[in-house]
C-alpha cells in the first residue's frame, strides 16, 4: 500500500478572505496522517473546535505531492 502522508495546520489570519497567517510563529501543527481519511478527521475536528473563531482556519497539505519517489528527480528536489 502507498503511504500518502498529509499534514493538518492552522492557526489565525489576517484576514477572512486570504490565506495568510497572522503569526507563523503560533501556527498550530495538528499532525502528519498516513492517508487522507485519518487527515480529514483530525482537520474536522480542529476546524469544529475554532467555529467561534471567523479568523482561524485549518488546511490539510497533500505531502505526497511534493515529492514523487517513483521520478529520479521530483520538483523539489535539491538541485545538485
Amino acid at each position: 500500500m502507498t503511504q500518502r502522508l498529509h499534514l493538518v495546520f492552522g492557526g489565525e489570519l489576517t484576514s477572512t478572505d486570504k490565506t495568510e497567517f497572522a503569526d507563523v510563529e503560533k501556527i498550530d501543527i495538528v499532525g502528519l496522517y498516513p492517508d487522507y481519511a485519518s487527515a480529514y478527521d483530525a482537520w474536522k475536528a480542529k476546524a469544529h473546535s475554532t467555529v467561534d473563531s471567523a479568523e482561524t482556519r485549518y488546511f490539510i497539505a497533500h505531502l505526497h505531492r511534493l515529492i514523487d519517489e517513483g521520478e529520479e528527480a521530483g520538483p523539489t528536489a535539491e538541485i545538485a
